[in-house]
């Protein structure tokens, strides 16, 4: 029965899951450390129930409230939003926000103009991979170039990723210092009526780009293979269009149209066409330097919900939440643990509930090791949240 989905039993099942299996300490203690230094109480927090019903501004002042609260409502879905000047639940209309993690919201079905397996809602391990690529990108430009080191990343509990960073600078940031984030890591501009929709330039290509396209040139050949981007007319079509000098294009077009349909055939050659064409056309190369670079990028660079990022009233779910569609819980995870991750050994609530499951076993021990990681960066954010206070003390104590 259980590991099968079936909505109509999570009202019976979450309760338990909430008392057994919900980190209530760690989650408190992260938010907590969030809100420094307002308190608890000033975060809002946001329950889904059966049925839809929808509540906002909820607010809690320790653990035991929000296990009370937990328990009461029973909420189908948990989602966190920003800190307040005050409760949230007391003046949610002269309320003014203070701070919220940086967060970015990494969805599948951002990719669907370029992933062939899946559409939609569905993923599998195939598509998976272009999560495991965003992923690292992300993670590494966060802490290379912005310093950030509280980084928490979530899976989703259905088609995507989420990252939190609990950083203060990251905290406190406006509305213009998050957009500027997350327009530096966006590489991808145009709608689905653009053709190409990256464009590096001619000049000497930045640090964080470069980085970039290492992490997708370790998974490049297989994801192209996976998703087999130029075996049929139509995917052929749109790769060409990404071509923009008609000469190579046409010489592109023809090669390929002979070959067999393998994708990764067909792209070794179109690879060997560009460069013998860049030596046959040096003065005209320009506006092409970087076409290879492009098209991966094009085809596997993270594609960001900017609009998550910059807003500080967009709610995300709480890690640890169950997706009401599938009875996945919301695991954290380690980024360098991404490309290992496999979607059919994600916990659900079914099967962390059901002794007699064949994966009782495996989601059991995969569900500690989420509870491990996630406590792994509380420690280190209290740890940080300590080290900050002490210093501001002492600045404030020399003036």
């Amino acid at each position: 029965m259980v590991g099968q989905y079936d909505e109509n039993v999570l009202p019976d099942m979450l309760p338990v899951y909430y008392t057994r299996l919900f980190p209530q300490n760690l989650f408190c203690r992260w938010l907590s450390c969030g809100n420094s230094p307002q308190p608890l109480s000033n975060r809002e927090l946001s329950f889904t129930l059966a049925d839809d019903v929808y509540l906002r501004y909820l607010s809690i002042n320790n653990q035991k409230e929000f296990f009370t609260l937990l328990q009461k409502k029973c909420p189908h879905k948990l989602d966190i939003g920003a800190v307040y000047n005050t409760k949230p639940s007391v003046g949610r209309h002269d309320a003014v926000v203070l701070a919220r993690e940086l967060v970015f919201d990494i969805d599948l079905t951002d990719y669907d103009e370029v992933r062939t397996c899946c559409q939609e809602a569905k993923v599998c391990d195939k598509c998976w991979k272009f999560m495991v690529v965003a992923c690292e990108i992300i993670n590494a430009a966060l802490k290379d170039d912005f310093g950030f080191q509280s980084i928490l990343w979530v899976f989703s509990g259905r088609r995507g990723i989420h990252c939190w960073i609990s950083d203060y600078e990251a905290r406190t940031l406006d509305s213009p210092g998050r957009a500027a984030v997350a327009d530096y890591l966006c590489l991808i501009m145009g709608g689905e009526n653009q053709s190409k929709k990256v464009h590096l330039g001619s000049d000497n290509l930045h640090s964080s780009i470069r980085r970039a396209l290492i992490v997708i040139d370790k998974y490049f050949d297989e994801i192209v293979q996976d998703q087999e981007f130029l075996s049929t007319s139509d995917r052929l079509k749109s790769f060409l269009k990404m071509i923009p000098d008609e000469a190579l294009r046409k010489q592109v077009q023809e090669n390929l149209e002979r070959m067999p349909t393998s994708s990764i055939d067909r792209w070794k050659s179109f690879v060997n066409n560009y460069n013998q064409f860049c030596k046959e056309n040096l003065h005209g190369m320009r506006k092409m330097k970087y076409l290879i670079e492009e098209i991966k990028i094009q085809y596997c660079y993270p594609r960001l919900d900017v609009n998550v990022t910059k807003g500080f009233n967009h709610l995300l779910k709480s890690p640890f939440s169950i997706h009401p569609k599938t009875g996945k819980v919301s695991v954290v995870f380690k980024p360098d643990n991404a490309k290992d991750i496999k979607l059919d050994e994600i916990p659900t609530i079914y099967t962390l509930l059901d002794d007699s499951s064949s994966d009782n076993v495996q989601h059991q021990t995969n569900m500690r090791t989420a509870v491990k990681n996630f406590q792994e960066l509380v420690f280190s954010l209290e740890k940080a949240e300590a080290v900050r206070r002490k210093t501001e003390a002492n600045t404030s104590l020399e003036f």
